[in-house]
């Protein structure tokens, strides 16, 4: 029990930290209504650019918005393979996630991974703070920043732009009759989420002190994992769209919270993968076994 106390804070700052790429992963997902599998090759090039970059001197500040523009541009190019070249949105994403596992080793000098230690350089998190009471503690600067991101995105999607991407997820021929171009709100949809799952990457990286070119590999599972926790568990609470997104951050944090739970019973770390897909196969299945006991008292009443 102790052990798992100790976790605790590791746990809640990973999940902070992923809830992010999470946010990314619910703009296509639920709100585009779009299968995106770039996130798992974005999330590695966010971490490249921002470790390679650090290592050259520039302050971090700097490494994260120039990864989090990167992520956008990888976004960028799967919108112009699906919505210029007709090629489907799943094919797209996988194509450009193969394009840039190369793109990634050319980032990092050809290497597989770069350490970027917090004894050397100026992070913005690092995993050996997580434990201390200080403004070195990175929960407290993830708290702020997502607050920032949520309000961002709140506010985003009730401009008239963004009720355009809702629309365009919700009935796309609809919003085409109703004179609005699909192709722009997706193409700035995919953007957007590849820049926050980017962003995640650059963070994770500095958090835990590396950049791997297989980090971002089962990302898209983590993300989705996120969104469905979320919805699952905070399904009955009356809230907003803000409140939506603030939901997503805390599936994150409930998923790091399971996985350590599992882990400190024991479990082979080689099964995490495993654990992951259990995990949110029990997520998914709960609501519709719900449905379904819930339908069948219902018909034993009635007869």
């Amino acid at each position: 029990m102790i052990s798992l106390l100790n976790a605790l804070p590791g746990a809640v700052s990973q999940g902070l930290i992923w809830g992010i790429m999470a946010l990314g992963v619910y703009v296509t997902y639920r709100i585009l209504d779009v299968a995106d599998l770039t996130v798992d090759g974005s999330l590695a090039t966010g971490g490249a650019v921002c470790v390679v970059m650090i290592r050259a001197g520039v302050n971090p500040y700097i490494a994260v918005l120039a990864a989090t523009g990167v992520g956008a541009i990888a976004g960028l190019i799967t919108a112009a393979l699906h919505t210029k070249c007709g090629i489907p949105a799943i094919l797209a994403g996988i194509l450009t996630q193969l394009a840039l596992y190369s793109v990634n080793l050319r980032i990092m000098g050809g290497k597989s991974n770069q350490p970027v230690s917090v004894d050397k350089y100026d992070l913005l998190v690092s995993q050996r703070y997580v434990r201390d009471l200080s403004f070195d503690n990175p929960v407290l600067l993830l708290l702020i920043l997502l607050a920032i991101l949520i309000g961002v995105i709140y506010w985003f999607f009730g401009t008239e732009k963004g009720c355009s991407m809702r629309a365009t997820g919700a009935n796309k021929d609809m919003a085409r009759a109703q004179g609005i171009n699909p192709d722009n709100d997706i193409i700035l949809g995919l953007m957007i989420s590849n820049a926050l799952v980017a962003l995640s990457g650059a963070l994770v990286a500095q958090y835990q002190g590396a950049v791997d070119v297989n980090m971002g590999r089962g990302a898209i599972v983590i993300g989705l994992a996120s969104v469905i926790i979320g919805e699952v568990v905070f399904k009955k609470i009356k809230h907003n769209f803000a409140g939506t997104l603030s939901f997503v951050v805390c599936g994150a944090i409930i998923y790091y919270i399971v996985i350590q739970i599992t882990l400190q019973l024991g479990l082979n770390t080689n099964d995490l993968k495993l654990i992951t897909a259990v995990i949110v196969a029990l997520f998914l299945a709960v609501p519709y076994w719900k449905s379904k006991v819930f339908s069948h008292h219902k018909g034993v009443k009635n007869a």
